[in-house]
This record gives C-alpha cells, sequence and structure tokens, in this order.
C-alpha cells in the first residue's frame, strides 16, 4: 500500500526519520494526523526498544554484531520505503506496530 501523494510530499522526510533512534518521537508527537508518519513512527519506536534491549546485546561477538546489523539493516529499510511512501511492514516487529495506539 502507498502513501496519498500530499502525504508523502509533506510527511516523508519526517517518516523516515522516525527510523534514527530517539527521533521516532518525532512523528508520533507532531504529525498525528499523518498515516504514512504514525505509521513509520511507530515502527521506528519498536525498533528504537529493540535498540535500547540490544545494547547489552550487540557487544557479543557474532551473535550480538548480527543482531546489531540486522537492526541497522531494518532501519535503512525503513526510511527508504517511508521515503518513497510504502506502508511496508517490518518482519516480526511491523504486526506489534500495528496493534500500538496512540
Amino acid at each position: 500500500m502507498e502513501a496519498e501523494k500530499k502525504d508523502l510530499e509533506e510527511n516523508g522526510m519526517i517518516a523516515a526519520l522516525s527510523y534514527v533512534w530517539v527521533l521516532c518521537f518525532v512523528p508520533l508527537i507532531f504529525k498525528r494526523k499523518s498515516k504514512l508518519a504514525q505509521f513509520h513512527g511507530k515502527q521506528g519506536l519498536l525498533l528504537f526498544a529493540v535498540e535500547i534491549l540490544g545494547s547489552w546485546i550487540f557487544p557479543i561477538p557474532i551473535i550480538g554484531w548480527t543482531l546489531g546489523f540486522l537492526v541497522m539493516v531494518l532501519a535503512i529499510l525503513g526510511a527508504v520505503n517511508a521515503l518513497s511512501g510504502i506502508f511496508w511492514e517490518m518482519p516480526f516487529l511491523g504486526r506489534y506496530a500495528k496493534k500500538m495506539k496512540f
């Protein structure tokens, strides 16, 4: 599913920023009416939580490095899809983001 052109033009960059650590709160707070920004903001929030919890695991060789790499790939894919106006659901975390209510 793709976003409306107006929503993408006005909120695409902010939706992409939601995948940059604590900036996930920007669309959740300031772009309440944007479906695109809210969708990606919720996913960014869950990814941020994984980053916080993973900070204990990321320094561990192999396992932690792999998890850190996967989180980085998900963040990049999320930002690219947000800039494209695509409602891309992240594997595993995306289904939980759909259930979040703000």
